[in-house]
């Protein structure tokens, strides 16, 4: 199995891109920080300290890039900002995400129930669904006590 760098690296190469410092700089935050929801300017100060030369301007283009990629993938959660995260997906879908509208925590959810609503939807309209993106708004536990 490919690790996280060695498929950046082939990525990289098969679309005639170099990995140069600030690329590799930046997929790391990512693999550091796996499972996370990080925004342009979060990457940035994550950056900067170890890698001043790194600017903002560098961190939104490389984003752009690494989405392109399909290293990492572009979120939105409806809150203004898109946000990314590393995509270590094997499979061709995205995990869900519960949002809470208290505290904007965001909780990933690996449990795929669509599978047999695609398969019917495909079946019926001759549509063939690549891909769905779901979003569930709440309140988390802690959120939803204080609530009560």
């Amino acid at each position: 199995m490919e690790s996280l760098f060695e498929v950046l690296r082939t990525k990289l190469k098969e679309k005639g891109y170099k990995l140069t410092t600030q690329r590799r700089v930046i997929y790391d935050v990512f693999v550091e920080n796996t499972g996370s929801h990080l925004s342009p300017e979060e990457v940035y100060d994550m950056v900067k300290d170890k890698y001043p030369e790194v600017g903002l301007a560098t961190v939104y283009r490389t984003l752009q890039l690494l989405d392109e990629l399909e290293v990492v993938r572009k979120i939105n959660f409806n809150d203004g900002c898109n946000r990314y995260e590393l995509n270590t997906n094997t499979n061709d879908h995205q995990h869900h995400h519960l949002i809470c509208l208290e505290c904007g925590e965001v909780f990933e959810v690996e449990i795929d129930l669509l599978d047999n609503l695609e398969e019917k939807i495909e079946n019926e309209s001759k549509f063939k669904i690549v891909d769905h993106n779901v979003k569930f708004f709440g309140y988390c536990e802690s959120c939803n006590e204080k609530r009560n």
